[in-house]
C-alpha cells in the first residue's frame, strides 16, 4: 500500500506520522529493502539510508515497493542507488570474493591487490574487510594458513611438506611463530602432543567438578562438569598423545586458588595462562578479560569493541571455543536482549556465575 503525504506546508504530514519517517531520519540502513521513500522537490526515489540531505516531510512519498517509486513517475537516485543491492549485501559480497582469493592464493595478495580487485581504495577496503571478518586481511591469511597448517600436520608426510602446502614461504618464518599458534612445537602438535607433559588435577567448587591442566607455559585448560572422568577424557581427546599426569601436593595449591577464584572473582587470578587460539579468538579472549565482575556485555558489543562490528557470528564463535572458564570470562557475554545463550560448561552455570558476580 502507498502512503500519500498531505499537501506541501502541512506541519503535519502522514508522512511524519508513519513510524517508518524516522527510519529516513536516522538513516537506517537496516530499514533498507522494507521500503523506500521518494522526494517531489527532485523527482528521485531513495532508499532510507540515503546519504543526501533529508527532504522536508511533506515533499516525501513512502512506497512499499520499488515499482510503485517508479510508477508515480520516480526515477532512481544516484547517490544511494535504490535498484542495486543493500549496502551491507555488497559489502559481504565483496570480501567474501576476497576471502576466496586469499584461500586460494599461494602466496598473500597484497592490499593494493585485493582492493583493486573490488575497485575500492586500500584504505577503505581494509577497513570494511575488517568490519565484516573482524580480522584485518594479513590476519585472515595467517589465520587460513595456520588453520590449513594444523589440518596438514596430521596428513602431510612430513613437518616441513606440511609447513610449505599451508603456504609458508620459509619454515625459519614459520618457526618464529609456531608456538603462539600450536601451544607447541610441530611435531608434537603433528603426534596428538607426543613430548609435551601436562600435569592436572580435579577439584570440588560449588559449580560441580573442576579440571585445572598446565603446561609449561601456564594453565591451558580450566574446564567445569558433573563428571570429573568425562572433564579427564576431555582432556586426553584434546591432547591424546600428551604424557598426562596428576598434580603434586604444589599443584594442589595452584587449584585451590582456581576454586577460591571461581567462588569468588573480584580476587582475581594472577597465574600465567597458556592461551592457544587464532589471532581474531585472541582478540575477542581479551576483549572478554577486560570485562569487570558483576558486568556483562552483548556479543555484538564485543564486536564493536574489537572494530568489528560484522562478526558477532565469530565473537559468538571465540567464546564457545573459550577452554579456560573463568579465567577468560565467557560466561559475562549475553545476547543484545539481556538473555543468556549457549555456554560451554552449561547455561545453569552461566546464569549462576553472573548471579554471584552481580550479589558480590
Amino acid at each position: 500500500m502507498l502512503a500519500e503525504t498531505c499537501t506541501a506546508g502541512t506541519t503535519d504530514s502522514m508522512t511524519e506520522r508513519d513510524p517508518r519517517w524516522a527510519r529516513i531520519v536516522a538513516r537506517d540502513p537496516s530499514a533498507d529493502g522494507a521500503f523506500w521513500y521518494s522526494v517531489a522537490t527532485t523527482g528521485v526515489y531513495c532508499r532510507p539510508s540515503c546519504p543526501s540531505r533529508t527532504a522536508k516531510a511533506a515533499h516525501v512519498r513512502l512506497h512499499d515497493t520499488q515499482a510503485d517509486a517508479r510508477a508515480a513517475g520516480f526515477r532512481p537516485c544516484l547517490r544511494c542507488r535504490p535498484d542495486d543491492a543493500p549496502r551491507a549485501v555488497r559489502n559481504a559480497a565483496i570480501v567474501a570474493a576476497a576471502c576466496r582469493t586469499i584461500d586460494q592464493a599461494e602466496d598473500l595478495p597484497s592490499l593494493d591487490d585485493l582492493a583493486g580487485a573490488a575497485g575500492l581504495s586500500p584504505a577503505y577496503f581494509h577497513r570494511m574487510f575488517k568490519a565484516e571478518t573482524g580480522l584485518t586481511p594479513r590476519d585472515y591469511a595467517v589465520a587460513r594458513r595456520g588453520a590449513r597448517l594444523r589440518r596438514g600436520l596430521a596428513d602431510a608426510p612430513t613437518v616441513t611438506a606440511a609447513i610449505f602446502d599451508a603456504g609458508y614461504g620459509s619454515s625459519s618464518r614459520f618457526y618464529d611463530a609456531a608456538e603462539n599458534l600450536l601451544g607447541m612445537t610441530p611435531s608434537a602438535y603433528r603426534n596428538g602432543g607426543a613430548g609435551q607433559t601436562l600435569r592436572f588435577a580435579i577439584g570440588q567448587c560449588s559449580l560441580g567438578a573442576l579440571l585445572v591442566a598446565s603446561s609449561d607455559r601456564g594453565v591451558c585448560a580450566i574446564t567445569l562438569g558433573d563428571d570429573p572422568e568425562a572433564l579427564v577424557r576431555d582432556l586426553q581427546d584434546r591432547f591424546p598423545k600428551a604424557n598426562l599426569t596428576g598434580g603434586d601436593a604444589a599443584y594442589d595449591a595452584l587449584v585451590a586458588r582456581v576454586v577460591g577464584f571461581v567462588e569468588a572473582p573480584r580476587l582475581g587470578l594472577d597465574l600465567p595462562l597458556d592461551i592457544r587460539g587464532t589471532a581474531f579468538q585472541h582478540r575477542v579472549w581479551t576483549a572478554l578479560r577486560a570485562i569487570p565482575p558483576g558486568r556483562t556485555a552483548t556479543y555484538a558489543q564485543i564486536a564493536r569493541q574489537i572494530g568489528a562490528p560484522g562478526a558477532v557470528r565469530a565473537v559468538a564463535g571465540a567464546c564457545a571455543a573459550n577452554a579456560l572458564a573463568v579465567a577468560i570470562p565467557c560466561h559475562r557475554v549475553v545476547r543484545t536482549d539481556g538473555s543468556l545463550s549457549g555456554y560451554r560448561w552449561g547455561v545453569a552455570r552461566k546464569r549462576a556465575l553472573i548471579a554471584r558476580e552481580a550479589s558480590a
